[in-house]
């Protein structure tokens, strides 16, 4: 009545979130079109072009790059959002940090370098682009 589009012209995973649940260790590279979770542990890299959870008793060893992050857990690798990166809770980051935003509150613990603005993302993604060519 409204649209002419039938069901399968609608992408199936749109609004879904994978969840990685306490009880998991998922050891390997991660990417995701849509949302993700963690609140198990990711012993590799992740690429989450949606929004990233990390929940409080979630960690990540490796490196995260995306849109945006709510942090609560431990990362120890390097963080790239193209968007806004949320340092939150008793969250521990250890490792470098390139963002567009970022809000930290103060019962947050980051050792590392913030490199941060609207430009800061896409230059690095060109630096490294030249560099692996």
């Amino acid at each position: 009545m409204f649209n002419s589009k039938t069901k399968s012209d609608f992408d199936p995973n749109f609004g879904a979130t994978s969840i990685i649940s306490t009880d998991a260790t998922i050891v390997g590279d991660i990417v995701s079109n849509g949302d993700i979770r963690i609140d198990g542990k990711l012993i590799g890299n992740l690429n989450c072009k949606s929004k990233l959870v990390v929940g409080p008793k979630g960690s990540v060893e490796g490196n995260i790059s995306g849109n945006n992050a709510d942090i609560l857990g431990s990362v120890k690798g390097n963080i790239k959002m193209s968007g806004q990166l949320n340092l939150q809770g008793k969250s521990v980051i250890t490792g470098d940090v390139h963002v567009s935003k970022l809000q930290i509150e103060s019962t947050v613990c980051f050792n590392g370098k913030c490199h941060m603005g609207a430009n800061v993302v896409e230059l690095n993604n060109d630096q490294s682009t030249a560099v692996n060519e």
